[in-house]
């Protein structure tokens, strides 16, 4: 059997990244957590940790990790709505570790938790990733859901379509009159500067090469934040691919223009989750789609 004080140590140290922190967490001493994983990594014969800052977990930790956080959301249903049951085995609340990425987080995903925290008043604590990587976060066991664009489910876990979240190209009146004084064209393309979140955001590129035929950019500005995204495109400092839904009353208002009517990039989002049954999942994941539902353009 698995010591599981020792694994709800190691669970600890991969969720907030330290010793110190973790122990804070479960009100012991440092030195103990400290103890329970060696004494856990001596037991199995691997290392499970990455003593770095912050802490990583090692596969084999991150897999112990996820398998303590199965073993908590079970246990919780199992002393759901019963006291003699909670009463034996305390009323800690598990945290749900989710990944999803920054325009999710800054749109539809905040009125999915208000009705999650409706129903279920439990913890969430939330990983940012880029939404093509979020799924890795799961099959590493680091999180028990995921927003994603992957549509083909990971081993062990459950996939659903939420819709499309919808992107169109704006900039502030001055800035379109400045650099595309005649219209979008490859060669302006190459001058206007232009938002990315991160290397791997390509959004932009695919609305150039749906304008112009090839994925041209100009001078980047890297800013991996939705609101930032928006500041910044307000200031007029440089055009962006933004939520529609976002940038619509700001079109509207005439703050900031759509740089070319009709032209828009829809990206596919999922939600996956580990293949467990549990009220805490399934009240999750209704949540989700409801809220996303709200927000995302469904085929």
């Amino acid at each position: 059997m698995l010591d599981y004080p020792a694994l709800a140590a190691l669970a600890a140290v991969v969720r907030t990244g330290s010793f110190d922190a973790a122990a804070e967490a479960l009100s012991v001493t440092p030195s103990a957590v400290s103890q329970r994983v060696k004494g856990l990594e001596e037991r199995l014969g691997l290392p499970l940790v990455i003593r770095a800052t912050p802490c990583r977990p090692t596969e084999a930790g991150a897999r112990l990790a996820a398998h303590f956080d199965q073993v908590a959301l079970l246990e919780h249903d199992m002393m759901a709505g019963d006291p003699v049951w909670a009463a034996a085995f305390g009323g800690a609340r598990p945290i749900l570790k989710i990944a999803l990425n920054a325009d999710s987080l800054g749109t539809w995903f905040p009125g999915a938790a208000a009705r999650f925290a409706a129903a279920q008043p439990n913890t969430l604590s939330l990983v940012l990733d880029d939404e093509a990587d979020t799924a890795e976060r799961l099959r590493a066991g680091e999180v028990i859901a995921a927003v994603t664009t992957a549509g083909k489910a990971i081993a062990g876990c459950r996939t659903l379509p939420l819709g499309a979240l919808r992107y169109v190209a704006a900039a502030t009146p001055d800035y379109r009159d400045h650099y595309f004084p005649s219209g979008v064209t490859a060669a302006r393309l190459t001058e206007a500067p232009v938002l990315r979140f991160s290397p791997r955001d390509r959004l932009q590129l695919q609305w150039a090469e749906k304008v112009v035929g090839s994925p041209v950019e100009g001078p980047t500005h890297w800013v991996p934040s939705t609101q930032g995204f928006l500041d910044f495109t307000l200031a007029g400092v440089a055009w962006s691919l933004t939520p529609e839904r976002l940038a619509a009353p700001l079109i509207a208002s005439g703050r900031l223009v759509d740089l070319v009517p009709g032209i828009i990039v829809d990206v596919p989002l999922f939600w996956q989750h580990l293949r467990i049954t549990t009220r805490l999942i399934e009240d999750l994941t209704s949540a989700v789609r409801a809220g996303a539902a709200d927000w995302l353009q469904t085929a």
